[in-house]
């Protein structure tokens, strides 16, 4: 058998772009590229500028991130139809950072974001990302759904409140419930109609915009009615029909310290976010894309997003999985998305001034809807004890403290059950003396069964299966103390053992080390390389004790120390 070819740095940092070119790229593709990609931007169109609203900054950034980000993002990439822009999941951390730190403060934290990232990325770690329990995903995405969806109550119902809107949602849920007297009938009816829009194009004309479709009958609804409702040119002066030039947010060494918190939040979620994104992608499509080379894109696009007045951008899975429904060919299609985008800005910014702020609340509203993974969620419930306490923890933590601590949460707390489950799995069988069950049996040269021949009460082997590690070695060593013979010989059968940790070596060399001082012969049998290479470094080597090839050659060598010793 050949080796598996183990990709070069070249090879796994090979944009997808790259790839897609070189397997020849014509104009049918190109045509399909086209096709594609105007599709997505009509999607992304009003969903970047919802997602900066709720984040806390004017559409127009949201705009910026999905233009330059974006193009970035599928020009450099690792997958084939990544689609990246703002994302719904990073609109309370964003929406925190700006309010704590303010504008330039966020832009300075989305720049080292994308350091941290290009970094994560060059040094291979986004392979890590993968090793995220489904269970934690899924209740930190449902929990995101819950906690954007209380952030537009205010829009969706045109409440006007006392003073500004709380972040954490107990108050913000205390804040709302006050300020319901204030119901604005208009947006409330806007949003409803948009959520109406949109569910109804899915539903019967799902190759439609429906979102687009909603959002402009909104507007269109409000402007001939003259609707007293909050517009994007009410409250933000509408949005610029050029993009700005790039420069760097103000940068000291006190004011990186104080962002760091964020651009690490920023980054883990932003890498797994992608990572999901490219994924999903894989599975819908058959494909397989580059982790690392992905990441390096992820944070190249940060940094160009923030010298653009731009926010977080990451790879999203409802444009990535709407890009894949309407026939892209590659990369190309994400970056004419972006390249549609920008023409869209420069012909209608001033139609978005008529856009009501509850039509975008209603289009996010439908967003919620769609993260929260419901089936998921109720599987994952009934699927064991474990998995619900994982998902609830993940949920509840990430709702009522911050999401960071959720992911946190559920992956220690994950990590701590599988511990759990590995260490009931290890199991130590002891043999001493006739008769011997079947899988102590030996083949002999006939293809029979017999037992070890000479095996007697002067042997005793102890037999371990299972991940042999820190969580097991209290259970093993309970075990070896239980046993109440003193043979002459003693026989370790690593045969069944994957893994060894330090712990388990320890314990292991506490063992032999006591059968060694009262004058037994130590054997070890059927351990492979990396586990003979962790014991011997913890002196479980000669002359305290000798190496077998099987249990078989073992039990014979230990027969033949005992009769030179009788001798």
């Amino acid at each position: 058998m050949h080796a598996a070819h183990k990709p070069s740095f070249v090879e796994l940092f090979t944009p997808k772009l790259v790839t897609v070119l070189r397997e020849g790229y014509r104009a049918l593709e190109f045509r399909a590229d086209i096709i594609a990609g105007l599709t997505v931007a009509i999607v992304a169109l009003p969903l970047s500028m919802a997602i900066a609203v709720a984040s806390g900054v004017t559409p127009d950034r949201g705009l910026y991130t999905a233009i330059i980000g974006g193009f970035v993002i599928s020009a450099m990439g690792g997958s084939r139809f990544q689609i990246g822009g703002p994302a719904g999941a990073f609109i309370v951390l964003v929406a925190a950072t700006g309010a704590a730190h303010g504008l330039d403060g966020l832009l300075l934290a989305v720049l080292m974001s994308g350091v941290i990232l290009l970094a994560v990325g060059l040094l291979r770690l986004g392979t890590f990302v993968k090793y995220i329990p489904y269970p934690v995903t899924v209740g930190f995405t449902s929990g995101i759904a819950v906690i954007i969806f209380a952030s537009q109550v205010k829009d969706l119902f045109g409440l006007t409140l006392a003073g500004a809107e709380p972040g954490p949602i107990v108050e913000k849920s205390i804040v709302l419930a006050d300020a319901f007297p204030s119901v604005n009938a208009a947006a409330f009816a806007l949003a409803f109609a948009t959520i109406v829009i949109i569910v109804a194009v899915r539903r019967y004309r799902p190759n439609w915009p429906g979102l687009l479709i909603a959002v402009t009958a909104a507007s269109l609804g409000a402007a001939l009615l003259h609707l007293p409702v909050e517009t994007i040119g009410t409250r933000f002066g509408g949005i610029p029909n050029t993009l700005p030039l790039p420069s760097l947010p103000p940068l000291s060494y006190d004011r990186i310290v104080e962002m760091l918190p964020s651009a690490l939040s920023f980054a883990l979620l932003g890498s797994i976010e992608s990572l999901l994104s490219a994924v999903v992608a894989d599975s819908m499509t058959g494909r397989r894309h580059r982790s690392n080379c992905e990441l390096v894109a992820q944070g190249v696009a940060n940094i160009a997003s923030a010298l653009f007045g731009g926010i977080c951008v990451t790879g999203t899975i409802a444009r990535t999985a709407t890009n894949v429904r309407a026939g892209a060919h590659g990369p190309v299609a994400g970056m004419l998305h972006s390249a549609f985008l920008l023409v869209f800005m420069l012909v209608a910014a001033p139609l978005a001034s008529y856009i009501p702020l509850a039509a975008l609340a209603g289009v996010l509203a439908t967003v919620c809807w769609n993260m929260a993974e419901k089936h998921a969620f109720a599987a994952l419930l009934r699927a064991s004890r474990a998995d619900a306490l994982v998902l609830m923890a993940t949920f509840l933590v990430t709702i009522f403290s911050d999401l960071i601590n959720g992911i946190l949460t559920g992956f220690c707390l994950s990590a701590l059950l599988m511990l759990h489950r590995l260490s009931q799995a290890v199991a130590v069988e002891t043999h001493s003396g006739p008769p011997l069950v079947a899988d102590d049996m030996a083949d002999d040269t006939n293809g029979g069964r017999r037992p070890y021949e000479g095996f007697d009460q002067d042997i005793l082997v102890c037999r371990i299966s299972g991940a042999f590690f820190f969580g097991a070695a209290a259970s093993v060593g309970a075990a070896f103390d239980r046993i109440g013979v003193q043979p002459k010989a003693v026989i370790v059968d690593f045969a069944a053992v994957p893994i060894l940790d330090s712990t388990a070596a320890a314990t292991i060399e506490a063992f032999l080390k006591k059968a060694h001082k009262r004058g037994a012969h130590v054997f070890i049998a059927a351990a492979d390389t990396s586990v003979r290479r962790t014991l011997k470094s913890f002196g479980v080597k000669r002359p305290m004790v000798r190496f077998a090839a099987d249990r078989d050659a073992a039990v014979k060598a230990a027969h033949v120390a005992i009769a030179e010793e009788k001798a």
